[in-house]
């Protein structure tokens, strides 16, 4: 399989990867995310209060962000018994602009990175676990601490609160994997002056033990050349398949 051109990353309830590289963990579904968090985060309390869909997309970014920085997150396997594993790590083809805007934590990019993410089912988790706090009027105890993810776009200001992004939030609920419509949006996001790099990615989870995502860093050069981003999607979306 051809290596991807733009740093990756993928996690879903059975298993996690950087570049292709495996992330070892013991668990699954919910209690992987929580030793995934303790492994290669492990600074930012808050994620114990998220939402299934902010933790995911929390993850993602944090897994990325690091990689692109040279920071490795290991430990890390090379088995090849798990749908994650693929050929190599960072191509030699990754952009100069998408290595100069690797830092998250950089000054530089506070203003300039927008974050847009995609999913299928919107925050369908966060509302089925806020519904069973208000089913039963024998047992009503609605939970603020529910309702308040129980819009999407909630993961794209987890992310940007994380990393003082002031740059442009979107999360768009799509029909299905559709690598087209996520380029077209990337690509919308660097019509202003302003924007340099987009931190993207499907982020979707139907229920606490089921999810699934990809990230990806894009700078301009990779969204202005021709069919490059579409390509690059659709070949990590194999992956989740």
């Amino acid at each position: 399989m051809e290596k991807s051109r733009l740093d990756y990353t993928i996690i879903t309830d059975t298993f996690a990867s950087v570049n292709g590289r495996l992330l070892e963990h013991e668990s699954k579904g919910g209690a992987m995310l929580t030793e995934l968090y303790r492994a290669h985060v492990g600074d930012w309390p808050k994620f114990f209060k998220m939402d299934t869909l902010s933790k995911v997309g929390f993850l993602a970014s944090e897994l990325l962000l690091k990689e692109c920085s040279g920071v490795k997150s290991a430990p890390e396997t090379a088995s090849a018994s798990n749908r994650g594993n693929v050929h190599g790590s960072v191509s030699d083809r990754v952009s100069d602009g998408a290595k100069r805007a690797s830092d998250a934590r950089c000054e530089e990019y506070i203003q300039s990175r927008a974050v847009v993410l995609f999913g299928i089912t919107g925050s369908l988790c966060a509302d089925r676990n806020y519904q069973e706090t208000i089913q039963f009027a024998d047992n009503y105890y609605p939970s603020p601490a529910l309702f308040v993810y129980t819009l999407p776009n909630i993961v794209t200001g987890e992310i940007a609160i994380r990393n003082r992004y002031r740059g442009e939030t979107s999360f768009y609920v799509l029909d299905g994997y559709d690598a087209q419509s996520m380029a077209f949006h990337i690509r919308c996001a660097f019509q202003d002056s302003v924007t340099d790099s987009v931190l993207a990615g499907w982020v979707d989870s139907s229920g606490n033990e089921d999810f699934r995502s990809f990230f990806i860093l894009v700078d301009r050069g990779a969204a202005a050349a021709p069919g490059m981003l579409e390509n690059e999607i659709m070949k990590i979306m194999d992956k989740l398949k």
